[in-house]
């Protein structure tokens, strides 16, 4: 979908996730490329965050993908970096290694250019939990900058979306 420019409030969304992964007792950690790491820091500065945050992976470059949270390499050389599958396999490796109840990942093109045939604002939401993972695609438009606040702003409300799914199954 595409979305154009809009003003964020990333700590609020922050907030209503901190609250919601510990009022339902689960933990979160996160896989991070386009955002690089902005998403385990506005997660963080939010007040009781130390109760639901494992930890996270910066993976900019895709050896750390593969090498650290598993994403397989021949998938990263059939589709490149920016894929939901790919995003699907970073919150999968974050969940697992952060020893987490949701991972999710972040990837894209913040710009200037277009990267591995991806337009600039093509960008990957990954959520992965015990019941399995997905990915949503998004088509952003803006600056480097607001790219990557609207995918951090994105991801903070897949992981709200899971964490409201949760409260269901339990």
């Amino acid at each position: 979908m595409t979305i154009p420019h809009r003003t964020i409030n990333l700590h609020h969304l922050a907030e209503e996730a901190v609250t919601g992964a510990i009022g339902r007792g689960l933990t979160v950690a996160t896989a991070e490329s386009l955002t690089a790491g902005m998403l385990a820091a506005v997660l963080a500065d939010t007040p009781g965050a130390s109760g639901m945050l494992q930890g996270g992976v910066v993976s900019y470059q895709n050896a750390v993908k593969t090498d650290v949270l598993g994403v397989p390499r021949d998938l990263l050389d059939t589709v490149g970096a920016v894929d939901g599958r790919v995003a699907e396999a970073m919150a999968e490796g974050a969940r697992r290694i952060c020893g987490a109840d949701i991972g999710v990942s972040t990837t894209g093109v913040a710009g200037p250019e277009p990267h591995g045939g991806k337009d600039v604002g093509s960008v990957y939401i990954g959520v992965a939990t015990a019941d399995g993972s997905t990915s949503y695609g998004y088509s952003f438009e803006g600056n480097r900058p607001e790219i990557r606040s609207q995918a951090c702003a994105a991801a903070l409300e897949r992981l709200l979306e899971a964490l409201v799914s949760a409260s269901y199954r339990e």
